[in-house]
This record gives C-alpha cells, sequence and structure tokens, in this order.
C-alpha cells in the first residue's frame, strides 16, 4: 500500500531523541526552548511556544485572545474538526464560511459578504480561523484588511503549511494574524510524532499562552499575588492545562527542522510532476495562487464526475482496492452529525458541499520515488475506468 503521507525518519533524528533519553530532562528541559527559538527564527515570528497539539494550540490561541460565551469564531467547512471545536471549547459559538472554488480556502468574498450582514445583524465574529488547506496560504492580506475594518482576530491554522510562503514570506510570522498554529503530526511536513505550536508577535499573548499551555501555574514573582513563601514556592493564577511538549518530541523536531526546506523542495517536484502526467485526466488539478509557496501536504485532485462513468465513492474505493491508499481531506465540519445538531444542513455552503463530492488526497510525501508516483498514475487510470 502507498499511503497518503508518511513520516521520513532518520538516523539524525534517533540520535537526537536518544540524546535526550541519556539526559537529565525527559521534559521541561532546554530542547523545547531550542525548537521554539529555531522555529520562531525560521519563520520570522517573534514568540514560539510548543505544545502536546494542534488542537491544543488552537484552544490556547482562543483562549488568550479572550474568545467566551456569547461569542462568535468563523472558519472554514473544509478542515479538520479540530478548527472549529477550538470555539467550543471556550464556550463561544461557530460559524462558518464558504470556501473559494479554485484554492479551496475560506473565500474573503464570501467572508466580506458575511461580515456586512453580521455588522447588520450585531453579530461579527471575536475570532475568524482561516487554515491553510493543502499548505496553500490564504489571502491573508485581505483577510487581515477586512479583520481591521470589522475588528476580529485572526489565528491562521496552518497546520499544513509550515515551510510554505505568503508573498515571498514565510507562512507563520503574524503579519496579518495574531496567531499563527502548526501541527507536527507524523503525516504533516515534520513531524514530533504528536505536537504542535503557536507563534505570535505580540509578548502578551505569547506570556497568556505560556501561562494556559501549564496549569495556569507561575512561578514569576512579578505575577504573584503576594511575596513567595520560598524558592519552592508558585501560584496557579489561572485555569490551564497540561499542554506542555516533551523535552523527546521537541530533539525530534530540532532534527527534523534541518530538513524542512529540503522537504518542500521535494515535494514541489512532485507537485510539478503530477500536473503533467495528470494533463489528460478527467480530473482538476491543485491550482496555486501567484502570491503562494505552498507547503504542499497534500495534493488533491477533484474528480469530473460528468467526464467518468463511476461515481466517487467508487474511484475512491477501487484505488484503495488496488493498493493506493488515498484519503478525503475533508469532510465539510457542519454536515457532521454534532454540528447539524446545532441547526446547520446541507446545503449551508454550496462550494465545501461540491469540493467533498469529487476531492482526493493522492500520495504526497517527501520520501515518495517516482516509480511509485508512476504507479500511482497507472492505478488511477484503472480506477477511472480508462
Amino acid at each position: 500500500m502507498i499511503p497518503y503521507g508518511r513520516q521520513d525518519i532518520t538516523q539524525a533524528d534517533i540520535d537526537s531523541v536518544l540524546s535526550v533519553l541519556q539526559s537529565d530532562f525527559l521534559t521541561q528541559g532546554p530542547m523545547v526552548p531550542r525548537f521554539e527559538t529555531l522555529v520562531a527564527e525560521h519563520v520570522g515570528a517573534r514568540h514560539a511556544l510548543a505544545v502536546n497539539s494542534a488542537t491544543s494550540a488552537l484552544h490556547i490561541a482562543c483562549l488568550a485572545l479572550g474568545l467566551g460565551p456569547d461569542d462568535y469564531l468563523w472558519t472554514t467547512p473544509v478542515t479538520f474538526v479540530a478548527s472549529a471545536n477550538c470555539a467550543l471549547y471556550c464556550g463561544a459559538q461557530v460559524d462558518f464560511v464558504d470556501i473559494d472554488p479554485r484554492t479551496y480556502n475560506l473565500c474573503p468574498k464570501a467572508l466580506e459578504q458575511k461580515l456586512r450582514q453580521a455588522e447588520r445583524d450585531g453579530k461579527l465574529p471575536k475570532v475568524v480561523v482561516v487554515v491553510h488547506l493543502c499548505g496553500q496560504p490564504c489571502d491573508m492580506r485581505a483577510i487581515g484588511g477586512l479583520a481591521e475594518r470589522y475588528g476580529f482576530h485572526v489565528i491562521e491554522d496552518a497546520s499544513h503549511a509550515i515551510g510554505g510562503k505568503y508573498q515571498g514570506e514565510f507562512i507563520g510570522n503574524c503579519r496579518y494574524s495574531d496567531i499563527t498554529v502548526f501541527s507536527f503530526h507524523p503525516v504533516k511536513i515534520i513531524t514530533t510524532a504528536e505536537g504542535g505550536m503557536t507563534l505570535t508577535n505580540s509578548a502578551e499573548l505569547a506570556d497568556r499562552m505560556a501561562l494556559l499551555r501549564s496549569h495556569g501555574i507561575t512561578r514569576d514573582p512579578a505575577r504573584m499575588t503576594h511575596e513567595a513563601d520560598g524558592p519552592w514556592y508558585y501560584q496557579q493564577i489561572d485555569l490551564g492545562f497540561n499542554y506542555r511538549m516533551t523535552e523527546l518530541q521537541a530533539a525530534l523536531g530540532v532534527s527534523q527542522m534541518q530538513r524542512l526546506d529540503q522537504y518542500v523542495a521535494r515535494r514541489h517536484q512532485l507537485a510539478a510532476r503530477y500536473d503533467d502526467l495528470l494533463a489528460d485526466f478527467p480530473v482538476t488539478r491543485p491550482w496555486q495562487h501567484p502570491d503562494s509557496y505552498s507547503g504542499l501536504h497534500l495534493y488533491v485532485i477533484r474528480l469530473q464526475l460528468d467526464k467518468i462513468r463511476k461515481t466517487h465513492r467508487q474511484v475512491f474505493e477501487s484505488l484503495r482496492e488496488l493498493g493506493i491508499g488515498v484519503n478525503l481531506h475533508y469532510i465539510p465540519v457542519h454536515t457532521q452529525p454534532y454540528y447539524q445538531s446545532m441547526g446547520f444542513k446541507a446545503g449551508d455552503f454550496p462550494q465545501a458541499e461540491q469540493y467533498y463530492r469529487e476531492a482526493i488526497s493522492l500520495p504526497m510525501y517527501q520520501t515518495l520515488l517516482e516509480q511509485q508516483q508512476d504507479e500511482v498514475l497507472n492505478v488511477l487510470r484503472q480506477a477511472l475506468g480508462e
């Protein structure tokens, strides 16, 4: 089976993790700050905080921005459920903005239209989570301009996008957002097994997220309510969580970061080859906005169902049966039973739903061989009935 994604673990990665196992610290040691500094410097952000998952990162990002009951968070329906669930963790309400039919990202025009109506209704969002689907950045300049005009905060869910660029600058620098979130799950571009990170240019937000990441506990005398009882003393000054990343995970991340640019470049080579070889297939190939340099976490095709004799499901199942581990990213969140119980229904976001009826994620990872890519395409042609 050729999977849709796969981690690349080298001897250097193993040695990095072993060095931590043989050290004095398995958690809360020097490796996590080193990983944070490495990522922050690479992307051009002032602050970075490593956590145990991108879901945790989204949660503390929302809390740091003050999201709570009676507030709204808007996001795209074409994302993993965590991009919306983070609002519910804070007691806030969720709504969605339909996607751009070419990039599959949240559509700035649809966002502006919805904001105008929300302003009239007195229901503007406090936070908008934009998702850089497949690694391609959203139109951040347009979204940032809307944020200034309508007064909402922006979180970039860049779980797919580390190593990518927007208008020539690395995704994660927070030029048009308050906070960016990365994921280091094994199928992502680099991995720490599980893990995530928040990045921001605000010292205040960074301090707030650092507190929330570790039980709401501080050892900083300046933040305590009274003088410390002794050198052992700490205070819980907020309700936080145990969202810390371990030293082992950070060591793996430090090693993987050395190959980040190489990994993304290889993904671009594979994507260009897919583009060329799929030219005569009855599929729509991914379109890249000229302002973007995608991280290319995913390579998504859309079936031109009017040109083939099989259904979307039949093609998908044929590929799996013939050894190609394709996937579908994602089932629109508003169609999930949990969200339908809130009142969302089929037909609410037609572009997202049309995307779902046609999309298939082909194998895309840095160690994919060209002969494996050829096998993917041969099997795809067979599955399409050509």
